[in-house]
C-alpha cells in the first residue's frame, strides 16, 4: 500500500538495503530516540532485528500499520508513522533530525490519518512525554485533542515519564479511550 502527498511516498517498509539503512538512520540517532520506548540502534544488524521484531509484526496485525516516510525523489525512508492494532490504536511517528522543522512529519501524519479515517478504526490515541512539546504540537495540528495525563515507569529505559494522551475520533460515537487512565494510578487532567 502507498500513500502519496505533495512531497512524500508513505509505504510499508521493505526488506532491502535502502530500507535497512533508513531504519538504522532513524533509530540510531540519540536525539531522535530520546522520547521513544527503546534504546538507539548500534549497528546495521540491530536495524534488521528491529525490522523483524518491531516493524514486520505490526504490518501483519489487523488494523496495525508501520509506514515508512520517504521523499518522492528517492523513495528512501527518512521517518515513520505507525498505528497499533490494539484497543487504544496507539499512533506514533518519528523523523530523522535533519528533516525536522520542514513540515514533513505533519504532512505524513495528515495523510495517514486521512487513510485511517476510511478504515473501521473508530479513533486513534497518541501520547507524548510532557518534555517533548513538538510532538504535542503535531498532534494538535492534525486535529487530535488532549484528554488526560498519566505517569508511567517507562520500560526498558526505567525512567518515570509523564505522558499526555491525545485522541482523534473518526467515528462520532467514539468515547475517550480510558486504557492508560485505568492502567496507571497516577493520572490527572492538566489545565492549559
Amino acid at each position: 500500500m502507498k500513500i502519496k502527498t505533495e512531497r512524500l511516498i508513505i509505504r510499508e517498509f521493505e526488506v532491502s538495503e535502502k530500507d535497512m539503512n533508513g531504519i538504522y538512520e532513524i533509530f540510531s540517532d540519540v536525539t531522535v530516540n530520546k522520547y521513544l520506548p527503546w534504546y538507539p540502534l548500534k549497528n546495521y544488524q540491530e536495524a534488521e532485528e528491529f525490522y523483524h521484531k518491531k516493524i514486520l509484526p505490526k504490518n501483519n496485525e489487523k488494523n496495525s500499520y508501520y509506514f515508512a516516510i520517504c521523499l518522492k525523489e528517492n523513495n528512501s525512508p527518512i521517518g515513520y508513522v505507525a498505528v497499533s492494532g490494539d484497543e487504544g490504536h496507539d499512533f506514533g511517528y518519528g523523523l530523522q533530525k535533519e528533516y525536522w522543522g520542514k513540515g514533513i512529519i505533519s504532512e505524513a501524519v495528515e495523510a495517514v490519518l486521512s487513510f485511517l479515517s476510511t478504515t473501521d478504526i473508530g479513533f486513534v490515541t497518541a501520547t507524548h512525554d510532557v518534555n517533548n512539546i513538538g510532538s504535542g504540537k503535531v498532534m494538535e495540528k492534525n486535529g487530535m485533542t488532549y484528554h488526560y495525563s498519566y505517569v508511567e515507569q517507562w520500560q526498558p529505559k526505567d525512567i518515570e515519564v509523564t505522558f499526555r494522551m491525545y485522541q482523534l475520533n473518526f467515528d462520532s460515537g467514539a468515547k475517550t479511550y480510558m486504557g492508560y487512565w485505568n492502567k496507571y494510578q497516577n493520572h490527572f487532567i492538566e489545565q492549559f
